[in-house]
C-alpha cells in the first residue's frame, strides 16, 4: 500500500490532478460517471460519481439489497487542496532585462519559508476557447522543476536586524530562469495544455515542490510528502471506500476544493455539493430524504498535529497525539471539530470492535488552532460527525512528515466504517 500511496501522492499536484486520479481509479473499478446536467436515474446495486469545477468529487455506492428509510448514508469527507502559491493573470516580470520571475499570490496559510530553495514546478488546469463561446479545461502539469524561490544569503542580512514577516509580493516570487522571454513561458504552458496560446484564456495554476514522497526513520516508520495535508486523508478515503462492501448503508465519498480558504466556494463544503448529491440519490430511489439522514453518520477526514519532539510544550498536557500511535479523534470546545460525546464514543467503539488504536487531540487551551470542513458541511447536512486525521508533523509546510503505520489504521478503520 506504501508504493500505492507514493504514486498517488506523486502525481496529485493540485486539486485537479487530485480528482482526475481520484477518477481513474473510479472507473477501474467499475464506477460510472454522472453530470449534474443530466437527470439521474439510480437504483440499489449502482457505482457512481459526479465531478464539480474538475476539483471536487462525490462517489457514492449502494448496495444491492437496496435501502429503505432506516438505512442511511454513511459518509467519509476530505479535501482535495493544500497550502501554495497560484499564479496570477499576467504573470511574468522581467528583472533588469534578465531574469524572468512569476507573479504569484498565497492560496491558503502556508509555512513560506519551508518554499525557499525547492525546485518547484506548475501544475492546474486552463481554460481554453473552443469557438466563440464554447469553452474546454484540461488539466496542466509541467512535470519537470522549471522554478525556484532563492533566499537571501545570510551574509546579506545584518546580524542584529530582526528579520521581518516574509512578504509574497517581495521576496517569495519565484524566478524562472534568466531569459526574460515573456512568450516563452506562455508557450511551454499552451504545449502541455495541447493548445495554442492565443486560444488560453483562463488559467487555475499552482506552484507544487517536486520533491517526491520518501520514506525515513530507521525502520522506514516515516513517510515525508508534500500535500499529506489532506491528500493523506483521500487516499485512505479512496481506497477503503473502493475496498468495502457496504451490507446496509449508502457508502459516501465527498471530497472538496478550497478547504485551505475557507469552502466558500461552488466546489467546496459550504456549497450544495453534498446536500444535492444526496437529495438526488433519494429521489431516484424514492426515498425521503429528512429520515434517511436520521440514520447517517458523517466522518470529516483532515489530518491532525501530532506532538513535536522539539516543542513539547506546544501540545495540549494530556491529549497529545503521536506518529504512528493510531487514528486521531478531534475535539474542540467552539466547535471547530464536529466530534460530540456521542459521535467520538461511536468511532472509539468502532475501533475497539476492529482492534485499531486511536488517540485524541484537543488544542492547547490558550492556541486557536485550525479547523476543517467537517462543521462547514454539517449547516447543509445536519448528521452526526466526527473529525478524525493522523498525526502528522510540520502542518502546511512544503514538504510534511507523518507515520507510516497510522496510514494503514486510517484505511482500516474508514472500510469498517463503510462496511457497518
Amino acid at each position: 500500500m506504501q508504493k500505492d500511496f507514493m504514486e498517488f501522492m506523486e502525481n496529485s499536484t493540485t486539486a485537479f490532478q487530485t480528482v482526475v486520479q481520484m477518477a481513474e481509479r473510479l472507473e477501474a473499478a467499475g464506477y460510472e460517471k454522472l453530470l449534474e446536467r443530466d437527470t439521474w436515474k439510480v437504483e440499489p446495486g449502482d457505482k457512481k460519481y459526479v465531478v464539480r469545477n474538475d476539483s471536487s468529487v462525490i462517489a457514492f455506492s449502494i448496495p444491492e439489497s437496496g435501502t429503505s428509510k432506516a438505512n442511511g448514508f454513511h459518509m467519509v469527507c476530505a479535501h482535495s487542496d493544500s497550502p501554495c502559491f497560484k499564479l496570477k493573470e499576467n504573470p511574468c516580470m522581467t528583472v533588469e532585462d534578465h531574469y524572468l520571475k512569476l507573479n504569484v499570490e498565497n492560496y491558503g496559510g502556508m509555512i513560506k519559508e519551508s518554499w525557499f530553495d525547492r525546485p518547484l514546478s506548475l501544475a492546474g488546469r486552463v481554460v481554453v476557447r473552443k469557438k466563440d463561446l464554447e469553452l474546454e479545461t484540461r488539466p496542466v502539469d509541467l512535470k519537470k522543476p522549471l522554478f525556484i524561490i532563492p533566499s537571501l544569503a545570510v551574509h546579506m542580512k545584518r546580524s542584529k536586524e530582526k528579520e521581518g514577516e516574509l512578504n509574497t509580493q517581495l521576496h517569495l516570487l519565484p524566478m524562472a530562469g534568466t531569459v526574460a522571454d515573456k512568450e516563452m513561458f506562455s508557450e511551454i504552458v499552451a504545449r502541455a495544455a495541447g493548445a495554442k496560446k492565443e486560444d488560453i484564456l483562463g488559467t487555475d495554476l499552482y506552484l507544487y515542490p517536486t520533491d517526491k514522497p520518501v520514506l525515513m526513520g530507521m525502520e522506514e516508520e516515516l513517510i515525508g510528502s508534500p500535500r499529506l495535508d489532506d491528500l493523506e486523508c483521500v487516499y485512505c478515503g479512496l481506497k477503503a471506500f473502493l475496498d468495502s462492501n457496504p451490507q446496509d448503508k449508502i457508502a459516501v465519498l465527498a471530497v472538496f476544493d478550497n478547504e485551505e480558504v475557507g469552502s466558500q466556494t461552488m466546489q467546496g463544503a459550504a456549497s450544495d455539493f453534498l446536500l444535492s448529491v444526496l437529495r438526488r440519490i433519494a429521489d431516484s430511489l424514492g426515498e425521503e430524504l429528512l429520515p434517511l439522514l436520521a440514520e447517517s453518520f458523517l466522518v470529516s477526514a483532515d489530518n491532525a498535529h501530532g506532538l513535536h519532539p522539539n516543542y513539547t510544550d506546544k501540545a495540549d498536557p494530556t491529549n497529545r497525539p503521536m506518529l504512528n500511535k493510531g487514528i486521531v479523534i478531534k475535539y474542540h470546545g467552539s466547535q471547530k471539530y464536529t466530534t460530540s460525546a456521542y459521535s467520538g464514543a461511536y468511532v472509539k467503539a468502532l475501533c475497539d470492535r476492529e482492534k485499531i488504536p486511536y488517540q485524541t487531540y484537543h488544542n492547547r487551551s490558550d492556541i486557536a488552532g485550525g479547523s476543517t470542513l467537517g462543521n462547514i458541511a454539517l449547516t447543509n447536512v445536519s448528521v452526526p460527525a466526527a473529525d478524525v486525521g493522523m498525526a502528522q508533523l510540520a502542518m502546511h509546510s512544503a514538504f510534511e512528515t507523518a507515520g507510516t503505520k497510522d496510514l494503514e489504521y486510517m484505511v482500516q478503520f474508514m472500510k469498517a466504517f463503510y462496511e457497518v
